[in-house]
């Protein structure tokens, strides 16, 4: 029998760096995908308007280029579960796939509820409904997450829980049931959560959280993150990469 030898540095090149993000509404995440390199999106969503130009300038500067901001990002609507597997096929054929480096998922929860709707119309028992659509958005996630040679950033709202033992509420990613939404970290290295902040002077400020708290849920494997980083998917690549 062949055996394929490689080195953990040689997969991250070749299987790029695939990303959870996850925020309350409101915090940033669309913007996020202007921040990654070379991106093409997938949207559920009707969130586009936060990455018109003239928004990205006011948070970026004027120019854009030189932050490593991309402005009039192609998109790929998603309306259907058939969609978005076409969307796949596509992704992982199409000669026009060579110009991009990102695929961005916007958002997992949004998509996740349009599958759960067309489940319970073929279901006579929502129980069942809700089994299928785990298992499918399982599915979906992990062949989105293997996609060879492009980074991909799937964003999902946020869900809050309470802890019955502690008391202490519990925020992570947000999906339909409550199977998907807990299992959906475990399949990434990096789980990120989109947070807002205030200075003193009532000045608003973005950031990514990367490691996980009494409260948020949040992991960086390449342990090359700052349990804080600056909201530039560019650069935290970068910095995994050690670039």
């Amino acid at each position: 029998m062949a055996l394929e030898f490689t080195t953990t540095e040689e997969l991250t090149d070749v299987s790029g760096i695939k990303v959870l993000a996850y925020s309350e509404s409101g915090a940033g995440k669309t913007v996020l995908c202007a921040t990654a390199p070379a991106p093409i999106m997938l949207m559920a969503e009707g969130g586009a308007l936060s990455l018109r130009e003239a928004n990205l300038k006011r948070i970026f500067g004027d120019d854009l280029e030189a932050a490593g901001i991309t402005s009039n990002i192609p998109t790929i609507i998603i309306s259907t579960v058939k969609d978005l597997e076409d969307a796949y096929e596509w992704l992982t054929s199409a000669k026009e796939m060579e110009q991009f480096e990102t695929i961005c998922l916007d958002s997992f929860t949004e998509i996740a509820e349009k599958v759960l709707v067309n489940a319970k119309r073929l279901a006579k028992d929502p129980r069942q409904a809700y089994g299928d659509m785990a298992e499918k958005m399982i599915e979906l996630a992990k062949k989105f997450r293997d996609i060879p040679g492009k980074n991909v950033v799937f964003l999902a709202k946020m869900e809050k829980s309470k802890d019955e033992v502690s008391g202490i509420m519990l925020y992570g990613p947000m999906m339909p049931g409550k199977q998907t939404g807990p299992q959906l970290p475990y399949l990434f290295d990096e789980v990120f959560r989109m947070g807002v902040g205030k200075e003193k002077d009532g000045t608003i400020y973005r950031f990514v959280q990367t490691g996980a708290d009494m409260q948020y849920t949040a992991k960086d494997r390449s342990g090359a993150l700052d349990p804080i980083e600056y909201p530039h998917l560019g650069m935290i690549f970068n910095k995994i990469k050690g670039i």
